[in-house]
């Protein structure tokens, strides 16, 4: 027989231990800072972008769908007290993103003999969709996150 932790009796190595009086939930075990998690979707929305126009020449419905999934993933690692800085990047990350690609390689967002402002005006356009379910994401996931920390402190 095992002994608990504390007790006298080291653990056997490769045990695991698991308390069961507080399951937690999917965003508690590792949380981050809203400094490191926007240099983190900064990285990852680039990352993105390259592999994108690496591999069709423009973005994609790929770009699309990890856009999404990116404003979920940041949504979720956020520390809470940081959840206005996650709340606000999705619209500004991807802004920025057709800022960049306007400015380098228009041709990717928009028209070759397009401009800087006519290239992000027509990215918004064509990533709407997106930008819009990548917020809603956002948003509602923070949502749901300040509702069961609020209801777990309450319930304490």
């Amino acid at each position: 027989m095992y002994a608990r932790r504390g007790a006298d009796q080291p653990t056997p190595p490769g045990s695991t231990l698991v308390d069961v009086s507080h399951p937690g939930s999917a965003w508690t075990p590792r949380l981050e800072p809203g400094r490191q998690t926007v240099a983190l979707g900064i990285a990852a929305v680039l990352t993105i972008v390259a592999i994108d126009v690496l591999l069709v020449g423009e973005l994609s419905f790929f770009f699309d769908l990890c856009f999404i999934v990116l404003c979920l993933g940041l949504a979720l690692v956020v520390k809470p007290h940081d959840f206005f800085t996650v709340g606000v990047l999705p619209p500004l990350m991807m802004l920025a993103v057709f800022a960049l690609l306007g400015a380098v390689a228009p041709e990717t967002v928009a028209d070759e003999g397009d401009g800087i402002v006519q290239a992000v005006v027509s990215a918004l356009a064509h990533h709407s969709g997106a930008l819009v379910a990548g917020y809603a994401v956002c948003l509602g996931t923070l949502w749901l996150r300040q509702r069961s920390g609020s209801r777990d402190t309450a319930s304490v």
